[in-house]
């Protein structure tokens, strides 16, 4: 397994020891259910807010929660591993709740990057971060990358090219 990707248990320490180091940590978070360019974006402009990274993964289980039957396509693990490949991720927790609160609060990052899909506004865990001292950063590209329409372009091309 990857270094990069740490036990949930550990989350609360790594924050501690990052903190007592002086570096600014950076968190972002997301199903990361088919990797593509926009998280890719995503997550190097998060990268860009701090001098570490740390990525949420949704477990499977929270995942399925949140995409619906039939998701993820991807076990967690994988998921994980194909986050932490990424050169501007320093370190990857899987997390099981609907929201990234719980581990924010163990983490407790300077700053909690969310997408273009959201304001600072609507992000749902922006008044964790105020309790916690930090703040919240929209980064990554316009979101006109999406993982089901990356699906739809595969069933598409698949219905078309016959047997």
């Amino acid at each position: 397994m990857n270094r990069k990707i740490i036990p949930r248990t550990e989350a609360a320490g790594l924050g501690r020891r990052l903190r007592q180091e002086g570096r600014r940590i950076a968190f972002a978070n997301g199903c990361f259910e088919l990797l593509h360019v926009g998280h890719v974006r995503y997550l190097q402009g998060a990268k860009e807010q701090g001098d570490v990274l740390v990525v949420g993964v949704n477990s499977d289980r929270s995942a399925a929660g949140l995409k619906g039957p039939g998701r993820p396509l991807l076990p967690q693990e994988a998921r994980a591993e194909l986050v932490a490949a990424l050169a501007c991720v320093d370190f990857v927790v899987i997390f099981d709740d609907p929201t990234a609160e719980g581990i924010l609060r163990e983490v407790r990052p300077h700053v909690h990057c969310k997408g273009t899909d959201y304001t600072e506004a609507t992000v749902p865990e922006r008044e964790v971060m105020k309790e916690l001292g930090g703040t919240v950063r929209i980064v990554g590209d316009p979101k006109d990358h999406a993982t089901r329409d990356v699906l739809a372009a595969i069933a598409r091309k698949a219905q078309n090219s016959g047997p």
